[in-house]
């Protein structure tokens, strides 16, 4: 038998996820859809890749089910995680064990084959991600990232984006080129210290307008700088992202989406109880029709087109 490697110790300073998040005040709409979540190995089933910048605590399919069902969640979009490369096999075996409650977000390279992926929508990928943050990544050329865009297009996959705001002027035209709709995590990573209405985050805005692109308003826990976190029983939450948030909630109604992003990869100030972000939900989206939108329609829309909430067992 081969010898069993031993794992890998979690990067220096990572918080695990919140062992014992409350239970929200806010009731979820039936149906809703946490569209931006991950798994984490675990990393004796499925090593995390050599690559990688970071090695993460475990976060396993059966704990997300268990967090979807405690926070009233419906239903997943499970993003692949930069830890585990393209070797999809965490995600897929989640999505496998879902129930049809989960798609995902698949992480691929230029020379993928269709076999691939097929095989990858089968098993409910609808899209793929392009990071473009520094720290996590090393540089994604655009001619690569071209050619896996023509290979998903013919599937109706989209393409996730994840960059951050200040690099928005270099990439916009590239992103504009790509033939499949965009989606963008967490806002684009606003600088919350500048003003909401400001020139960096309108550019954001008319990006947007201007191309065939979804925004999730995710992540307060990451774009906060002044808090407070989500903690203790705290009510109001991250302050001064709720501006830029219910700001995307309003100007872009049909094409916003909403996520836990658990377990809340590379946190090292505090991990924030993901009941208190639920209840977070009605400052940001601050109507019944809104709500709606963002946690429900928008993303069956997107994600299982033509199903309806009640066909979930």
């Amino acid at each position: 038998m081969p010898t069993a490697v031993p794992n890998s110790p979690v990067t220096e300073g990572w918080l695990d996820w919140h062992p014992d998040p409350s239970s929200p005040v806010f009731t979820l709409p039936p149906g809703t859809v946490d569209t931006h979540c991950h798994v984490f190995g675990p990393q004796a089933v499925f090593p995390f890749a050599p690559e990688r910048k970071y090695t993460p605590c475990d976060a396993s399919k059966e704990q997300l089910f268990a967090l979807r069902d405690h926070l009233g969640i419906a239903r997943n979009v499970i993003v692949q995680a930069t830890c585990h490369g393209a070797d999809n096999s965490a995600l897929v075996d989640a999505l496998q064990a879902s129930d049809g409650r989960a798609r995902g977000i698949a992480t691929v390279r230029p020379d993928v084959g269709e076999r691939e992926l097929l095989d990858l929508h089968e098993a409910g990928v609808r899209g793929v991600r392009f990071n473009f943050v520094r720290r996590l990544v090393d540089a994604s050329p655009a001619d690569a990232l071209s050619t896996i865009a023509e290979k998903i297009a013919p599937l109706g996959w989209h393409i996730v984006l994840y960059f951050e705001s200040v690099d928005l002027p270099d990439l916009e035209d590239f992103f504009g080129s790509l033939p499949t709709p965009l989606v963008v995590d967490h806002m684009g990573r606003p600088d919350v210290t500048r003003p909401v209405d400001g020139p960096e985050f309108s550019r954001f805005l008319r990006f947007v307008a201007a191309n065939d692109v979804w925004v999730k308003v995710t992540c307060p826990e990451r774009l906060s700088v002044t808090g407070p976190a989500a903690l203790n029983g705290e009510r109001h939450p991250y302050a001064d992202v709720v501006p830029f948030a219910r700001r995307v909630v309003e100007e872009f109604p049909d094409r916003v989406l909403w996520g836990t992003d658990w377990p809340h990869p590379n946190l090292t100030d505090h991990m924030p109880d993901d009941g208190l972000l639920v209840d977070q939900v009605p400052q940001i989206a601050v109507t019944t029709e809104q709500r709606r939108r963002l946690l429900v329609d928008n993303p069956m829309r997107l994600y299982w087109p033509g199903e309806t909430t009640t066909e979930v067992a």
